[in-house]
């Protein structure tokens, strides 16, 4: 599927569950939602985009850990710029972020875009598996709570579609998956000795050094340290978000705990997480008590400060970008450091 038109499909995804949420609201219900986004006191919310960007910060900084094993060593403010346009660009187009970072530390660091791929494919990788530990505590300390919503809006959607599909239908797609591999290995060893088979190898080779970068780090201990600090971040952006709304400042660290890790997949599901996120946040904070109109605004209010602060530093990091590097050009400045 083209990526525009699978940009197209998710994201009409997510306006899809902004409908699905607001649709049957009556006036009563849609007036609490305003009065909630009304009386919220937004001056709460700038510790946590304070800690937003310190967050983004540590993570260029861990990525240049990623890049040091290779022999290069990027400019902090560099690095930092990159990852904040990369994140600019997944607000318009999902993955689009990552093949624009890389980009432009290539351009004024000149690295190999291929090394840096690799690298951004691992610190990936990292975050996903840290996800996924967090999401395993965050069910396990409150099997009671989460148990039940995981399994009522994750586990049943996916067990009703693979038992729709039938044994037939599933048959087929595991025949066309083997003919799939089968071709994929016939035109891999045609191609394998023609010059463009010789470019994808040297491509392959490049990604795979940015990934064994990881293994190659001198400063292990403190890639994990950043790692774990980041997702601490995020999570007492969360805890800090609760104290902008009187409905949600009584929630507690386990609460913030759920809205962080399940909120997370919903900003996975769709463009910049529109809509499955604060559908998401709004079943888990009903778990907790919250009324459904309240928890649908605090889903927004979060979302708004998440967005505003990446269109903000994310702008400004384009603009700052040319003029961090005007006294010097992109091949000057590789190897120097911020």
């Amino acid at each position: 599927m083209p990526k525009f038109l699978k940009f197209i499909c998710f994201l009409a995804i997510g306006l899809g569950l902004v409908w699905l949420v607001t649709h049957n609201l009556t006036d009563k219900e849609k007036d609490d939602i305003f009065n909630s986004l009304e009386h919220a006191n937004y001056w709460l919310l700038i510790p946590v985009i304070i800690v937003g960007i310190a967050s983004h910060w540590y993570r260029a900084v861990r990525w240049k850990l990623i890049m040091e094993p290779m022999g290069y060593h990027p400019g902090t403010l560099n690095t930092f710029f990159a990852v904040m346009v990369g994140y600019l660009a997944n607000l318009a187009v999902p993955r689009l972020g990552e093949v624009t970072r890389c980009g432009i530390v290539a351009r004024y660091e000149k690295i190999p875009v291929d090394k840096l791929v690799g690298t951004m494919i691992a610190e990936r990788a990292v975050d996903m598996l840290l996800l996924l530990i967090l999401m395993v505590i965050t069910i396990v300390i409150q099997i009671d709570v989460i148990g039940g919503l995981f399994i009522a809006e994750i586990w049943h959607p996916i067990e009703n579609k693979l038992g729709k599909a039938g044994s037939a239908r599933s048959l087929i797609i595991v025949g066309i998956i083997i003919i799939l591999i089968l071709l994929t290995y016939i035109v891999f060893r045609l191609i394998a000795r023609s010059r463009i088979g010789i470019k994808l190898r040297a491509l392959a080779h490049g990604v795979w050094d940015g990934i064994r970068s990881i293994g190659q780090m001198e400063k292990k201990g403190w890639f994990i340290f950043y790692s774990i600090l980041i997702w601490m971040m995020y999570f007492a952006m969360m805890y800090l978000g609760f104290y902008c709304m009187q409905e949600t400042r009584y929630l507690g660290l386990k609460a913030a705990l759920a809205v962080l890790i399940i909120g997370s997949v919903g900003m996975i599901v769709t463009p910049g997480g529109t809509g499955a996120y604060q559908f998401l946040v709004q079943r888990t904070l009903m778990v907790y008590g919250v009324l459904d109109t309240t928890a649908y605004a605090f889903g927004w209010i979060v979302w708004s400060a998440q967005t505003l602060l990446v269109l903000i530093v994310g702008l400004g990091s384009l603009v700052a970008l040319p003029l961090l590097n005007k006294s010097q050009t992109p091949s000057a400045k590789a190897g120097q450091t911020v």
